[in-house]
Formats: structure tokens, sequence, C-alpha cells
């Protein structure tokens, strides 16, 4: 699909407007790492996200603006804050913030980010809408503790793996459905259907970045990653549980101690593959898919809709 979607492109220059304001400091060296921020920003799939769930559900006003600029601020605290956990020098093909200016800076950077995010809608009243992306920081924070602690033993089920991305993945996307909904229609029960819709498409999302890491594409991460981080995604999961006791051994014992090896990686890559690992995880993430086009459908057929439905399908088909 085209990004940005034709029938949000003047709602996203106003956004863009408010989200420059809101990063603004007195502070030189912060004004700088703000700028360096905006001019590296990604895709922006949240904020759009936000935008044509407020359109599906009425008229955009300043509250989405603001809604949109939160979700944006708070997504990019907790990336500065990710590379400094992961000691990553790279976020987009560009050097990250503790490449350039070392870790404090980078964790304080990340802290002023959440703070600037909290008084944009305290300063302005939006309390229904920061209580329900506060609630996704919270569940951000406990999906990324759960993962860590869960990593140690390398015995993850599978139940508890979507538990994991509902919360590390799935509730910033939900989280932000459904502040673009409220923002426009102050209504419980259309914001929490487009919470879910949000939630189901961010599950199909995490499950096709986990799939990368499978893949030849250049995706603004080296292929095996997750596999050097020790990270259990679904292919791994559906692999350990499917393979012979000898296999799963070896599986275990690179993960554990190899997962640095280049060849001993591309072991665990091709056993992975011919587990039916990839395919039993796209096969998952369309299903996610599709519940999410399905209650999409409770809505009448608009060219909003219609977007929304492009943008689902862009999150599973996308190249990076």
């Amino acid at each position: 699909m085209k990004l940005p979607p034709p029938v949000i492109s003047k709602e996203l220059e106003n956004f863009d407007k408010v989200f420059k304001e809101s990063v603004k400091s007195h502070v030189s060296l912060l004004d700088t790492i703000m700028r360096y921020i905006v001019r590296r920003k990604g895709k922006q799939l949240r904020p759009m996200f936000v935008l044509l769930s407020a359109k599906l559900a009425g008229e955009v006003n300043e509250v989405t603006y603001r809604a949109a600029s939160l979700v944006e601020l708070l997504h990019t605290a907790t990336l500065v804050h990710d590379d400094v956990v992961d000691e990553s020098f790279e976020r987009r093909g560009f050097f990250s913030i503790n490449a350039l200016w070392k870790n404090k800076v980078a964790v304080l950077v990340g802290d002023y980010l959440l703070s600037k995010g909290l008084l944009l809608s305290l300063d302005n009243d939006d309390f229904e809408i920061l209580k329900i992306l506060s609630t996704a920081v919270k569940q951000m924070s406990e999906g990324e503790l759960l993962q860590i602690e869960k990593a140690r033993n390398l015995n993850l089920e599978e139940s508890v793996y979507f538990e994991i991305i509902k919360s590390k993945t799935a509730s910033l996307l939900a989280s932000s459905c459904a502040a673009g909904a409220y923002s426009t229609s102050h209504d419980q029960v259309i914001t929490q259907k487009l919470r879910q819709f949000g939630e189901w498409v961010g599950i199909a999302f995490q499950i096709k970045d986990d799939l990368f890491d499978y893949g030849n594409e250049d995706v603004g991460k080296p292929t095996g990653n997750d596999i050097k981080e020790k990270k259990l995604t679904l292919p791994i999961i559906y692999t350990l549980s499917h393979c012979t006791p000898a296999q799963k051994k070896e599986l275990i014992y690179i993960l554990k101690n190899e997962n640095r090896r280049k060849e001993r990686v591309a072991v665990v890559i091709d056993m992975v593959k011919k587990s039916g690992g990839i395919a039993y995880s796209q096969q998952k993430m369309e299903e996610y898919r599709d519940k999410a086009l399905e209650l999409l459908n409770e809505f009448p057929d608009t060219e909003v809709r219609r977007t929304l439905e492009e943008l689902v399908r862009f999150t599973t088909d996308r190249k990076y």
C-alpha cells in the first residue's frame, strides 16, 4: 500500500506539527537530540492507526492529534531505552541515541520523552487518553520482564509467548486504536472494539517481526538476531516442541552456548525451517490478521475502513 495513506495525509501533516512542537526543549543538547529523533522517525504506523481509528469513529480533532503525539512520544521513549538495554548501536539504519551520546544521555532522553507525553495529556485534561496509554506502558514493561524471566531456562509454552507479545508489542497498538476511537466518539463500546482490533493486529505484527529473523530481507536488524539474543520466538517454540529429543538437546545447547557463532545460528535457522516452524508461525499470523479484518467488517464500508484494512495487510505483507 501507499504510505502515508491519502485519506489521512492532511491529518498526518497536522500531527507532524503537533509532535514537533511537543518535543521542543530550551536545553540545547536536548533540542539537538529531538531534531535528530524527528528526522529519523520510522513509518509512523501507530499514529496512522490512531488517526484512522479516530476517523472511523468520528471527526478528527485536537484531542486526536495529542493522542497520536502521545503514542509516538511513548513509543520513541521505549525504543531509546530498548537500545540501551540491548546495547544496540543502530536503529532503522541510523545510529541509536546511545551510540551517539552514550547511555546516560539516552536514558535521560527516554525519561524526557515519557514526561513530555504525560504533560501533553495532563495540561489539556485528556485524562481518559492518558489512562488508556499509561496502561499500555505498564503492560509493555511487564511483557519485557516476563520475557527476560522466561528466557533464562529456554522453556517457554506457546501460551506464555502470546502473553508476552500481547503485553510487549500489541498493547501499544491496541491502545493507539482505543485512544483514537475515544478521541472522536467518547463511546466505550467502540473504544473497546477498536482496542481489540489493535491487539490482534499487534500480535500479527510481532509474529511477522519474528519471521524476519529467518528471511533474507534487509529489515534493519541482522538475520538470526533473535537467536543471538536468546529470544524465544514462535518459530523456535514450535520447533522445540516438534523435534526429536536429540534435536531439542542440540538446539538448546546452541541457543545457550553457541548463539554468537554464525555457522551455529545457521543450523538453528535450518532446523526451524525443516520442522515447519516458519509455516506454523505464518499460519498463526494470518489467523490474527483475519480476526482483525473480521472485526472491522462490523463498521460501515467507507474509504477509512478500507484504508485500515490495507494497513492491516501491510503489517503482515511488509518486507521491512
